[in-house]
């Protein structure tokens, strides 16, 4: 007999994957491609085909069924893809060319301009500040356009025929009103007022659906693209960070999902909208509308990795074993790091004002605490001090913040979890499974879907909690660590106020 489950696809930045798992959701199969970005476009511009991405898909379709051997049954379909995007499409569903990408830097003048007319954060990456750079910029195109919507709600039509998309990767393209859970249409009016166009923007916009709601169910040319039977039911299509929230079973109000690499995000579940505006936090929804803060750092763990891999060196390794050598010595370092504190900023770090890198720097050296281990601890300790400055905000406003769930680079050393519980005084937890993740996320929401179809009434948050699997690390904070982290955290404020005159005196 054919093995009955559900199938997740994920369409990221540089490539696309489909996993398929049984009714428990262990992945059994997997299949992926690549595909590029338009070639040779000017600096900061970043766009795709999105006859790429549905290339892709049938490809990594065709690896799954070859895997699997074509013996297995799809009982629905979860998708999940890049967020922010602006993919156009006319009256007849039909592509008008490349799309932009959530990294396209066009349009920072329209995040300004919609920020002080609407009066709530609408960053550039948001897919309707894009869509009124194209409306000034590239009115011909615009005209044209009957339908916007993102990499996931693109695959979603072409599988579906349908122009539904799930909320939180609506909250990508606009701002959500908690009271609705639907665009807020006292902002749309706003947005219109400004942009001045001829069709408004809510009928551009793909419908709003949440999870366990319809994503629609694939159609025949969906069927043909997949080598799947018709009218296998869909999941909402998501953004792949409220997939990635799902794929780490993060739902309740207070949950924060904390991902180090050489970019930071804290996602933060919150119990209410943010009030105001604050450049350190971004705004989405996880899949069943509850409101996310997101904390993003551009500079995540690259200082500290140039390090580790400059100490590694010198020891005696060769590239790329630093870490084995050095973050032992991280580890056994004090909590002040003998008097070292650094500053991080390879890059510009918009959320807490800093406007130009290059300043990354070590402060208080001297002959007695000049060693690997407190150096680099510096290194790691400035970035997570970064992230808590954003999260306080958060906790200006009195969001709840129970636990963090850590994952990305600094889960390959697990002991790094104490450090971050005892940054942040809150208990830090280390997922056992090795398949969260955003395809792995999609494929839950495709069974959550499967189950509300059989008639289930579970809460998805509770619907995340039954899926915890084996036995997660925990870190819970230490009373005379956090005492001493707090003394060093209060320093480096002191140091970060610096930078501006820092920056002066290295560029000017």
């Amino acid at each position: 007999m054919a093995i009955k489950g559900y199938l997740g696809i994920d369409a990221g930045t540089q490539g696309l994957s489909v996993v398929f798992t049984d009714e428990n959701l262990k992945v059994l199969g997997t299949g992926e491609a690549s595909y590029e970005m338009v070639p040779d476009l000017d600096e900061g511009c970043y766009e795709q085909l999105p006859s790429d991405w549905d290339a892709a898909l049938s490809t990594a379709m065709r690896d799954l069924r070859n895997q699997m051997n074509d013996d297995f049954e799809v009982l629905a379909i979860g998708i999940s893809g890049q967020m922010h995007g602006e993919v156009l499409a006319d009256e007849n569903g039909v592509s008008l060319g490349p799309a932009r990408l959530w990294c396209d830097a066009r349009n920072e003048a329209e995040e300004i301009e919609l920020t002080e007319a609407m009066g709530v954060k609408m960053p550039k990456r948001i897919t309707s500040a894009r869509w009124l750079w194209t409306l000034r910029n590239r009115p011909e195109l615009a005209q044209q356009t009957r339908h916007l919507t993102t990499p996931a709600g693109w695959l979603a039509f072409q599988l579906t025929g349908e122009w539904v998309l799930g909320i939180g990767d609506a909250a990508g393209m606009f701002p959500i009103d908690q009271a609705t859970l639907d665009y807020d249409q006292g902002l749309l009016e706003k947005y219109d007022s400004v942009a001045n166009p001829t069709t408004p923007l809510r009928t551009l916009l793909p419908e709003v659906r949440r999870a366990g709601q319809s994503g629609g169910i694939l159609s025949s040319q969906g069927a043909a693209q997949l080598g799947l039977p018709e009218g296998i039911p869909i999941a909402p299509a998501e953004g792949d960070q409220p997939a990635a929230l799902a794929g780490s079973l993060i739902g309740e109000a207070g949950m924060i999902s904390c991902s180090f690499g050489t970019s930071v995000c804290a996602n933060s579940v919150g119990d209410r909208s943010f009030s105001g505006v604050s450049k350190a936090v971004d705004h989405f929804c996880a899949p069943d509308g509850k409101p996310i803060n997101m904390v993003w750092l551009r500079n995540g763990t690259t200082f500290m990795n140039s390090v580790v891999e400059m100490f590694g060196q010198a020891i005696g390794g060769s590239r790329g074993d630093g870490f084995e050598k050095v973050i032992p010595m991280l580890l056994d370092a004090a909590p002040d790091c003998g008097g070292i504190m650094a500053l991080p900023f390879m890059d510009d770090e918009p959320g807490i004002n800093v406007h130009r890198g290059g300043t990354a720097m070590l402060v208080g050296l001297n002959s007695d605490n000049a060693t690997p281990g407190n150096v680099v601890k510096a290194a790691l300790l400035a970035t997570m001090f970064n992230l808590r400055l954003g999260c306080e905000i958060l906790d200006g406003q009195g969001f709840p913040r129970t636990e963090l769930v850590l994952s990305g680079g600094l889960t390959k050393t697990p002991e790094l979890a104490q450090l971050l519980a005892d940054v942040f005084a809150n208990p830090v937890t280390l997922l056992e499974s090795a398949e969260e993740g955003t395809a792995w996320g999609a494929a839950l929401m495709a069974k959550y879907r499967s189950q509300v179809l059989q008639g289930a009434e579970l809460p998805w948050s509770e619907f995340l909690g039954t899926h915890a699997t084996g036995s997660p690390q925990q870190y819970q904070p230490k009373a005379a660590a956090i005492t001493a982290y707090e003394g060093v955290y209060q320093r480096y404020k002191k140091l970060i106020d610096t930078q501006p005159a820092i920056d002066k005196a290295i560029n000017n």
